[in-house]
């Protein structure tokens, strides 16, 4: 079905149930990729440098690192990955990685800062769903 996914990864959400998903939208695709995309925070990055004096790309090996058990998982499952990561403006990030390579889908994990009724999508999640020019499916 799609070739060329971007997982926009939130190490603060449940990706449980994504794995799955992911296998079922590129059942039938020999050569699908499956990107997962990470943003560093701005603040934390600066907070990290200034305080620990860890740059960005120790904190990204240490992340990657954190990482490693999904990645295994997706590949058990026969999906090929590649791991990225960005620092920056969380929106603006994703936005700018989905225009520059093209990606078919954005998949991402809904996490909602209070469980409040009326606002059923997390922030990032909300604003990428209504500002990607692709399609965005939200796993719970």
């Amino acid at each position: 079905m799609y070739k060329n996914i971007l997982l926009a990864y939130d190490f603060d959400n449940s990706f449980n149930n994504v794995p799955n998903e992911l296998q079922n939208l590129t059942t039938g695709v020999d050569d699908a990729k499956i990107t997962i995309f990470n943003v560093i925070p701005e603040g934390d990055l600066q907070t990290s440098v200034r305080y620990d004096g860890v740059h960005f790309k120790e904190l990204a090996d240490e992340k990657g690192k954190t990482l490693t058990p999904f990645v295994e998982k997706l590949e058990e499952l026969g999906l090929k990955t590649q791991v990225k990561f960005s620092s920056g403006y969380i929106k603006q990030a994703i936005l700018k990685e989905i225009e520059m390579h093209h990606y078919d889908i954005i998949v991402m994990s809904n996490k909602r800062a209070k469980s409040d009724i009326k606002n059923v999508l997390g922030n990032v999640t909300h604003k990428i769903a209504n500002s990607a020019n692709i399609p965005v499916l939200i796993v719970k």
